[in-house]
């Protein structure tokens, strides 16, 4: 049998917030979730991430997204219009550049919760790739 992750459940202090945020820069659709009080943001036909919203303090998380060349110009795009801060590290200042060190093209930021959102064109955790230390701007 072949594993599929199905969903994600994400705590956020404001879980629509979070959900109508990460959903427009994706250009995905979100919604009230079918079962329990989570807002969902439908990723693809596969993925759905459900935000819980906490009162608590709660850990921080790290969440990537794999898009074609393309899809990533859009989303950098849709972050540059909507004025969200970036970076090429997944810690540091957001130096508004993009990281090709691993052969792929990388962006960081974060979402207003304190979790990172990392998109890239290819999984550098699958293969090792080429480490050249390279920046590029975006803008």
């Amino acid at each position: 049998m072949a594993v599929h992750l199905d969903h994600l459940m994400i705590p956020s202090k404001s879980s629509e917030a979070a959900a109508r945020t990460l959903a427009e820069i994706l250009g995905v659709t979100w919604a009230p979730a079918k079962v329990g009080p989570f807002i969902a943001v439908h990723v693809n036909d596969s993925l759905t991430i459900d935000f819980d919203e906490w009162t608590d303090e709660f850990p921080k998380g790290h969440y990537c997204f794999r898009v074609s060349e393309l899809e990533f110009q859009v989303i950098l795009a849709r972050l540059v219009a909507s004025g969200i801060a970036y970076r090429s590290l997944p810690h540091g200042p957001n130096d508004y550049q993009v990281n090709t060190s691993l052969g792929s093209l990388i962006v960081y930021w974060d979402e207003p919760d304190g979790h990172v959102w990392e998109l890239l064109t290819q999984s550098y955790a699958r293969d090792s790739g080429k480490q050249t230390g390279q920046t590029q701007s975006a803008a």
